[in-house]
């Protein structure tokens, strides 16, 4: 069974919500972000980011990191990518197209999207969206999505709302967890009805709300 380190409250949401689909197991070991941890190098500190058993494994000090027998593999949307295929049936491709089209998408997701994606949802989060700096801010990821956010709505517009091979697969898991950080900026979305029903039918899925409701389960 592979392993991973990481927390629900982390880039594993994507990793946990894939094996829920599947019908999968994932070993979790447990390891926070330093940030989440009054002393992340006292020596009776949780398992951290910073703390030596984990940089061992993983250099980069960052979440989630897989081991599956030998392999080691870090980023979120690879090791979904992996498991995909590991793991078989529908959520995987079907041949080197679509192998081909999931990789880019995830590329493009994270290069194209998350840049802004994320940064709104920490606006939120930090509450700094009342603000006249969060206003300016949130302004800005805003133009910077229409270019790549008009791509994707014209993309699942186009390819009956999925974003490969018709069907729901790891390359929506992907995508709608990128998308799920802009959802507190509720102006967005509206802009985009193809993203915003793709979105709706994902979250919707029993294995989505059974991965929200452990991360909410977790600790802040």
């Amino acid at each position: 069974m592979p392993t991973l380190y990481g927390a629900y409250r982390s880039r594993a949401t994507r990793n946990f919500w894939l094996a829920l689909e599947a019908g999968e197991d994932l070993e979790l070991k447990p390891v926070l972000q330093a940030y989440r941890v009054a002393d992340p190098k006292a020596a009776d500190a949780p398992l951290n980011t910073l703390s030596p058993e984990f940089l061992a494994i993983s250099p980069a000090g960052a979440i989630p990191v897989m081991k599956d027998g030998d392999l080691v593999l870090s980023e979120s949307l690879a090791i979904n990518l992996y498991l995909a295929k590991k793991w078989g049936g529908p959520l995987a491709p079907k041949d080197a197209g679509e192998d081909a089209q999931m990789m880019q998408w995830a590329l493009y997701g994270m290069t194209a999207i998350e840049p802004h994606t994320l940064p709104i949802l920490y606006c939120y989060a930090e509450k700094r969206a009342n603000t006249p700096e969060g206003h300016a801010e949130l302004a800005a990821h805003t133009e910077a999505l229409e270019r790549p956010l008009k791509a994707l709505d014209t993309h699942l517009e186009t390819h009956g709302g999925h974003m490969v091979g018709g069907r729901f697969t790891v390359a929506d898991i992907n995508m709608a967890e990128i998308m799920r950080y802009v959802q507190p900026h509720a102006s967005v979305l509206p802009r985009f009805p193809a993203i915003e029903a793709w979105l709706s039918a994902c979250q919707g899925r029993a294995a989505f709300k059974e991965m929200m409701k452990r991360r909410e389960a977790e600790p802040a």
